[in-house]
């Protein structure tokens, strides 16, 4: 979390107020034999699973039916029963999360958690999420979505009406001790602002452009070059191949017509540098509810053509890259109506987000459908020159758009903040004393306007302007066929998605929504000059032109972040920082391996793929790992490990150990510890080369620099970039990356081959740290584990509240880049940080053989049985049934609850 101008005061009184919540916690859970506060508190927040409930503003009772791991599915006359009483579901399981969600997204974190949240606050209520939120709800919104999301609220307040304290959330009744706070009622509004949170976690390469900037402190346009290579489109297909935009739209190579339905388409910088890596801090600040950006924010899926199944119908995976977070992200539910009609057209069952209606992911009776980062790049900085009374934009000063905000802080003094904007949007350098020194030396060319006190930064971002995200969410959900999936995803404006298609009738399809900006001059790599017209966006990518597929002849279409068609092929640009296609490649030869000779992919090879552990990057590197002669005995015995192995990271596996480790000592030798301090990892000390050795000759070789980023966002991760960076490099052995200095400058490594000795060396010496000299207890799962966190008080509370509220460790298999991908960052260490966050495989001839997994559990209530009960099931990769039709249901149902008007 960030710390304010008094950080030292801000930081005692945050960690009295969690040791109070903690002394607290302790007494709700009877630890401490109070009279009052007993276990019967912990249970309290429980909810009511059977039996009859009243709902105010019901129609029509509806039925709710839950699982033995509590997964609701509800029956209602109604589509506005339905979210009626979704709204009242999801607040009995998940509402903490809901209100500690829809305060971030407002900037009113301070409110519920005091003063050390306002810097927080103050930059969220810059960006103006909440204001955006409601001029989609005003404006752009459908009249038939904005009944429902009014339906979902009085559902949530409904629960709330009923419930406070410990009867609502085990943390109420705790931070009751230190704030008086009570959540208040829910708004449609809440739920729409839900939706800029998970685009602030896929908004692409800001991170990218500030990284760019802080490189060029030490490297060379080339060395920045060698850094980012290009996409590897030879040996990593796009998803879409071959074809191309038209002034009618977006024509596919090889669309083939839609079964079942007619196919009606046609062819439809030097201060700016040393200065970035505050902005990344704050940016790294912001609680990121979907994981860490940058390469760890992906996912898979992929649909395979009943042509190539055993069912004879399309099988359809997705598994969405996200936070090992606690609860997860995802809550499952099937919304279905009594009588499917025109009035009441919802049939649909999968993973959707508490506090939003609908469903996000999933099937209908119909159709499935997925979703993967599509990774455009939807968000750019723009450096603005300030004058007394304005900002400068094509030789004018313009006036900046203002407004207020009021900050409220528990235990604490409100606080007042003037939020600017330009015509590019807010300016966020007005947020921290560091940011506003951004540019007093920028190198942005002649025609630069005079520096003065430099140029502040202001932010473009897509989700920063009204949209209908929201009807789509809904359109998809009712769709019965591509054409209609198509209509709905037109309004699926931001996050930019890959969605993957599969229907009933036997169709598999593909479709790239999106808000994408068209630019003028630059391609958004780097920060931009904002006075300049040249360089504004020049409107968005028109949704006809957007690539899209329907029955290639390949038979199956594969999306995991890789780049979405040819560069070649395309006139537009949706990206300069696509994922590299790992994971991509690797299901594309899975499915070609079983589908060569006439074979058929099964659902359980399905499932099969997604566990699938295999590491590209040991299968390149680990051959010559074994040609070097290690001359001591111990790490010989290490590398030895190495002969015969798969490349495949199980959990027991030594082998994957000690080359993980590798891996990670070759990246930190060869690129890391060249790295700015603002890139590597938070309190990493070396010795480095002096910044301006010129200016003192006299000077020492080198001096004491220490890393000043988080773990989880350091550099280089060790993902598919990293891979295809050493891969460039990799057969030019005296290559100026390979060569390495000790801490006194003396040259240490002159090329690959001593370079990978180190690094074996280091390896050995840090497992033996780690996991024990004896190489035979040795596996990868014990250096790379999970451990779930409960969001608020499980990350900054003390260590008696973590440990009531935190659940693991679960040693994991798979690894960075891998199609099981359990993300570890190379530079910060070996636990992992980001996971397939659910797991669903879609069987389209028999939706009820379907099968799914959540990361935890329905629940959010610590102590509740569906708390983590999934998880463990998760770790081993197992699917459970989803039932799906009505004796399905019936037969699954645990618990029956009637909620009565």
């Amino acid at each position: 979390m960030p710390v304010n101008e008094n950080g030292r005061t801000a930081g005692k009184r945050r960690r009295l107020i969690f040791v109070a919540i903690g002394l607290a916690t302790v007494l709700v859970l009877g630890v401490g034999a109070a009279a009052f506060w007993t276990v019967s508190t912990v249970r309290d927040s429980f909810p009511q699973t059977t039996g009859s409930l009243k709902l105010p503003g019901l129609a029509s009772p509806v039925t709710v039916k839950r699982d033995a791991r509590g997964v609701p599915t509800l029956y209602g006359d109604s589509a506005e029963d339905l979210f009626r009483a979704q709204g009242f579901v999801h607040a009995q399981d998940r509402f903490w999360e809901m209100d500690v969600r829809r305060h971030m997204t407002s900037g009113r974190l301070s409110e519920m958690f005091g003063e050390d949240q306002v810097e927080t606050d103050e930059f969220l209520r810059t960006l103006g999420w909440r204001q955006v939120a409601q001029k989609e709800y005003d404006e752009e919104l459908s009249g038939e979505t904005k009944k429902y999301l009014r339906a979902y609220a009085d559902g949530v307040n409904a629960y709330l009406a009923d419930h406070s304290g410990s009867s609502l959330s085990l943390e109420y009744a705790a931070l009751g001790f230190v704030n008086d706070y009570e959540p208040e009622k829910w708004t449609p509004v809440d739920s729409v602002a839900w939706l800029k949170a998970m685009a602030w976690d896929l908004r692409a390469n800001v991170e990218d452009e500030i990284d760019r900037s802080l490189l060029s402190q030490r490297f060379d346009e080339g060395e920045i070059a060698d850094l980012y290579p290009p996409y590897p489109y030879k040996r990593n297909k796009p998803i879409v191949e071959g074809g191309t935009a038209t002034t009618d739209g977006y024509e596919p190579r090889s669309a083939g017509g839609a079964q079942g339905v007619e196919n009606t388409y046609s062819t439809a910088s030097e201060g700016l540098r040393s200065q970035m890596g505050s902005l990344a801090k704050t940016m790294d600040d912001i609680p990121a509810l979907l994981g860490p950006s940058g390469s760890g924010i992906g996912s898979n899926s992929w649909v395979v053509s009943g042509d190539l199944t055993t069912t004879e119908k399309p099988l359809l995976a997705n598994d969405p890259h996200l936070s090992a977070q606690l609860p997860s992200v995802w809550y499952q539910m099937g919304l279905q109506c009594t009588r499917v009609s025109d009035e009441c057209p919802y049939e649909v069952s999968g993973f959707s987000f508490s506090g939003m209606p609908g469903v996000v992911i999933g099937h209908n009776a119909d159709i499935s459908w997925g979703l993967t980062n599509l990774g455009a790049d939807v968000a750019d900085l723009y450096l603005e020159k300030v004058e007394d009374d304005g900002y400068l934009y094509d030789g004018k000063t313009r006036e900046f758009g203002t407004r207020e905000e009021l900050i409220k802080v528990a235990d604490g003094e409100d606080k007042r903040i003037t939020v600017r904007t330009t015509r590019n949007g807010p300016v966020i350098s007005d947020r921290s004393d560091e940011l506003a020194e951004v540019g007093k030396e920028t190198p942005v060319g002649n025609s630069a306007p005079d520096r003065g006190d430099g140029y502040a930064v202001s932010l473009r971002w897509t989700a920063l302007e009204p949209s209908g995200t929201m009807d789509a969410v809904f359109g998809i959900n009712k769709a019965a066929d591509f054409e209609e999936f198509r209509e709905a995803a037109r309004d699926f404006a931001v996050p930019s998605q890959n969605l993957v298609y599969a229907d009933t009738d036997g169709n598999i399809g593909y479709q790239a929504p999106g808000k994408i900006p068209q630019r003028g001059s630059g391609d958004g790599s780097l920060p931009a000059p904002g006075w300049d017209p040249a360089y504004s966006w020049d409107g968005y990518i028109p949704f006809d032109a957007l690539p899209w597929e329907l029955n290639p002849e390949r038979g199956y279409i594969v999306t995991a972040n890789q780049a979405v068609v040819d560069e070649n092929d395309y006139p537009y640009l949706l990206t300069t920082d696509p994922g590299y296609g790992t994971r991509s490649h690797r299901i594309s030869g899975l499915i070609e391996e079983k589908i060569g000779d006439g074979g058929k992919i099964s659902p359980d090879d399905m499932r099969t793929m997604q566990l699938d552990n295999h590491s590209e990057i040991a299968e390149l590197l680990t051959p010559l790992l074994l040609e070097i002669e290690i001359d001591d005995p111990m790490v010989r015995e290490a590398q030895d490990l190495l002969k015969d192995w798969d490349y495949s990271q199980d959990t027991d596996s030594s082998a994957a150990a000690y080359f993980n480790a590798v891996w990670r000592n070759i990246l930190k030798l060869s690129f890391g510890d060249k790295m700015p301090k603002e890139l590597r990892p938070d309190g990493e000390c070396l010795h480095v080369p002096p910044a301006n050795p010129a200016a003192n000759p006299d000077g020492p070789a080198t001096v004491r620099e220490c890393g000043e980023r988080d773990a989880d966002a350091a550099q280089p991760d060790g993902g598919d970039r990293w891979y295809e960076v050493v891969r460039s490099i990799l057969k030019d052995e005296d290559n100026r990356w390979w060569q390495t200095t000790g801490s006194d400058g003396e040259p240490l490594d002159e090329n690959r081959d001593e370079l990978f000795e180190h690094a074996m060396n280091d390896a050995r010496w840090e497992l033996t740290a780690e996991l024990g000299k004896d190489i035979g207890t040795w596996s990868w799962g014990r250096l790379h584990r999970l451990m779930l966190r409960n969001q608020t008080l499980g990350t900054e509370g003390p260590g008696v509240v973590q440990w009531l509220l935190n659940r693991g460790p679960w040693n994991l298999s798979g690894g960075e880049a891998a199609v099981n991908a359990t993300g570890w960052n190379a530079a910060g260490g070996y636990d992992v940080m980001w996971v397939p966050s659910m797991r669903m495989v879609v069987d389209l001839a028999d939706l009820d053989a379907s099968g799914w997994v959540n990361l935890s559990g329905a629940s959010g209530h610590a102590f509740h049985p569906n708390y983590t009960d999934q998880t463990t099931a998760w770790a081993k990769g197992e699917l459970y049934e989803w039932a799906f039709s009505d004796k399905a249901v019936q037969e699954a149902a645990e618990d029956t609850m009637t909620l009565s008007p």
